[in-house]
């Protein structure tokens, strides 16, 4: 280390070094310090924004039957839609239209459900979209979604869904398959036992 014979060389030497590096160290506090504020503030807003998700999605659900309960879930899913509570909401709004009997708007909420990154909302999203798409009459598009479904727990509504559609689209071996299938599955739905029992008679009608 160098030494200094006064304390007067000593100051000339700090202000030496300062001259040359004081700039340089301050810069780069000054970055360090916007760095860590800047990280800081980044985290509280993305706490506040998930925060604020959570709230709205609440807000939503609870004023659902409002006059205005329709309109502002739309405009919560427009502003959220990017994030996990889109698909829910997209549920929840479906699940209202239906009720309404506009199945035209459930099938476009669900189809927004469908594109969730969450695998099981999303299947749940494809079973209930084939079933207002059977319900529209459109039994090739309730097939197609129910195609997409993935993971053996909904084996059983998954081949009910298909008999129903096939008993539609009159092919009623296929349908005899997936109701049987759908009983294989699940032995304690006895409305699928019905729906298998009775499909002689309305192969015959």
């Amino acid at each position: 280390m160098e030494q200094f014979a006064t304390e007067e060389q000593q100051v000339e030497a700090i202000k030496r070094f300062w001259k040359e590096n004081g700039i340089a160290i301050v810069v780069g506090a000054v970055i360090g310090l916007g760095g860590l504020w800047g990280w800081q503030y980044y985290s509280d807003s993305q706490l506040a924004a998930k925060e604020a998700a959570s709230q709205g999605y609440q807000d939503v659900v609870e004023n659902l039957q409002a006059d205005d309960g329709i309109a502002k879930a739309e405009a919560f899913l427009a502003e959220y839609e990017s994030t996990g509570y889109a698909a829910m909401t997209a549920l929840v709004l479906a699940a209202q239209e239906v009720e309404n009997n506009n199945l035209e708007a459930a099938q476009r909420h669900l189809q927004t459900a469908v594109a969730s990154q969450d695998g099981a909302l999303k299947n749940v999203a494809l079973l209930r979209l084939a079933r207002v798409q059977l319900a529209l009459n459109n039994a090739q598009a309730a097939l197609d979604s129910v195609a997409k479904v993935e993971g053996d727990a909904f084996t059983a509504q998954v081949e009910e869904i298909k008999g129903d559609a096939f008993v539609v689209l009159a092919d009623f071996t296929k349908a005899r398959l997936a109701y049987s299938a759908a009983v294989e599955a699940d032995s304690a739905n006895r409305l699928v036992k019905m729906k298998l029992d009775n499909l002689a008679i309305t192969a015959g009608s």
